[in-house]
């Protein structure tokens, strides 16, 4: 297998979604160490604390739920990009993202149409709107996911919804991509030590320390698998092991299962609360 700088060196740009926070911001400060050339292009709504000056990082103000927004913006990088300046294959790393915790539809039927529209729909139309761009300059459209994909997600039921679609869309894409110079990886992150829990208003106490990821673990093993050519990964041993399960037990059982333990993480019967990765109305931080 390459190595990382390596698997990136055909790159001249990369495109992050939600790169002010979490997982997207360590994706463009960890590809800024491996390669200091790249040139990042971030969209979300805020830009990226990021003190280096050495960093080629240019800053999109986008709000992904608003698909006039995510149109324009496209257009902006088509005509930077198509000047041929930086060189190479792009790089897309959709990484927006929220969710929120409680029965549906809480905390109202406005947030969850909300998470469908930027969780799938700026996913599937950033990429559309890209895809001739990367078919000319050959590159990789990378999805983040969750292991929340793999089974029904009671308490976060939509969330866990369109988590499933960006796993098989994304799968399903790579094939419809063979051979074209361009390709798909699904990443699949699980509990990643970010202020997801803590925004959310959940008990992440309950997750032992050790068997939450940190963002740059996250980070390495998608560039690992992008250098092995992949098509999915899931991140962490103890993830693997229970997204092989929870892909293998019949579906109303396993949906039965996740709402007892998706349950315990609520520290009141009543309250309802949200989370994201650096996009929508919801305070920022990175997915389960």
């Amino acid at each position: 297998m390459a190595s990382l700088s390596e698997a990136l060196s055909g790159f001249g740009a990369v495109i992050v979604t939600g790169g002010s926070s979490g997982i997207g911001k360590s994706f463009i400060g960890a590809m800024g160490i491996l390669r200091p050339d790249l040139e990042f292009f971030n969209l979300s709504r805020h830009a990226p604390d990021i003190n280096d000056s050495k960093l080629n990082l240019r800053h999109f103000p986008c709000d992904l739920a608003q698909p006039l927004q995510v149109e324009e913006v496209a257009a902006q990088l088509e005509e930077i990009l198509n000047r041929g300046q930086p060189a190479g294959k792009i790089l897309l790393i959709n990484n927006s993202g929220f969710g929120s915790y409680g029965p549906f539809p809480e905390p109202n039927l406005s947030h969850q149409l909300g998470m469908i529209d930027v969780n799938m729909r700026a996913l599937v139309q950033l990429t559309g709107l890209l895809l001739p761009m990367l078919r000319a300059r050959g590159g990789v459209i990378m999805n983040i996911a969750s292991t929340a994909a793999f089974q029904p997600t009671p308490w976060m039921a939509t969330y866990g919804a369109t988590k499933a679609f960006v796993l098989h869309w994304s799968l399903a894409l790579d094939e419809d991509l063979r051979g074209s110079g361009v390709r798909s990886l699904a990443v699949c992150p699980g509990p990643t030590a970010t202020n997801f829990f803590k925004a959310a208003g959940l008990k992440q106490s309950l997750l032992p320390a050790d068997s939450r990821e940190t963002c740059e673990q996250v980070v390495m093993t998608s560039l690992r698998a992008l250098a092995a050519g992949k098509s999915q990964v899931v991140s962490g041993w103890r993830n693997r092991i229970l997204a092989a399960i929870g892909s293998r037990v019949p579906k109303p059982l396993a949906a039965r299962i996740a709402a007892k333990v998706i349950a315990r993480y609520r520290p009141q019967a009543d309250s309802t609360h949200s989370a994201g990765s650096g996009q929508a109305s919801s305070p920022q931080a990175e997915k389960p």
